[in-house]
């Protein structure tokens, strides 16, 4: 299946536009997140041969600015959302102002295709309740987690979808780690416990910090994946 890295704080190529936040085109319909800015997803859209007519269906992993800013841009076609209930006011009137079908997943869903939501997954965020979901993509070569930003934890969400595919290869897993911050010996133990549940392959990037970035890719070789805006993938 292939990963089209629409929007990361790196980029690949100067016509792509980086910023803080993540977004990536799954297949050919299903968009994941929206970055912070709209017009810089547009143009990177553009850059990747993304064409917006495509896009059916938006999954939007949590509430923060630098998931959901391209949202509007993405919303001049009716398309349907995905998020959890959990998300603003302001984020629900955005999707029903445009026409758009609003649909708040709590339980592990199907999105599309071979393309599921962990469904809500609860953690606190500055002392407040908070829900985030992510993408699990069901391939030949076995299980693909993509993260907004892992707030739950990312080893969470890999024993999360693990208990959901019990019998399933966990081949990569991509995105937001929520690592920025944490000590070498906090990111090590974190790359310890994705090795024991049998992760194939790791991509962190966006909110995952440049020294866990680093780490990971020591400790993952030539089975650690690069995530920039302008990369394309295929898992």
């Amino acid at each position: 299946m292939n990963i089209k890295i629409l929007y990361d704080n790196t980029k690949i190529g100067n016509k792509i536009c980086a910023g803080w936040g993540f977004s990536c085109l799954v297949g050919d319909s299903v968009l994941f997140d929206t970055g912070e800015d709209g017009k810089n997803l547009l143009n990177n859209m553009r850059q990747m041969k993304v064409k917006l007519s495509d896009i059916k269906d938006v999954v939007i992993s949590h509430d923060h600015w630098d998931h959901t800013g391209g949202l509007e841009a993405v919303l001049k076609n009716k398309i349907t959302v995905y998020g959890c209930k959990t998300f603003s006011s302001a984020f629900q009137t955005i999707v029903k102002k445009s026409g758009s079908e609003l649909i708040n997943l709590e339980l592990f869903s199907n999105v599309s295709g071979n393309v599921f939501s962990t469904g809500a997954i609860q953690t606190t965020y500055k002392g407040a309740k908070f829900e985030e979901q992510s993408l699990v993509l069901r391939t030949t070569n076995g299980l693909s987690i993509i993260t907004g930003c892992a707030h739950p934890g990312i080893v969470k969400i890999v024993e999360r979808v693990k208990k959901l595919f019990p019998q399933e290869t966990l081949y990569s897993v991509l995105g937001g780690f929520h690592l920025k911050g944490m000590s070498v010996k906090e990111i090590n133990k974190v790359c310890d416990h994705l090795k024991d549940l049998d992760v194939q392959k790791t991509g962190p990037s966006h909110c995952s910090g440049e020294r866990a970035i680093n780490i990971f890719e020591k400790r993952f070789g030539m089975n650690f994946i690069q995530v920039s805006a302008g990369k394309q993938l295929e898992v």
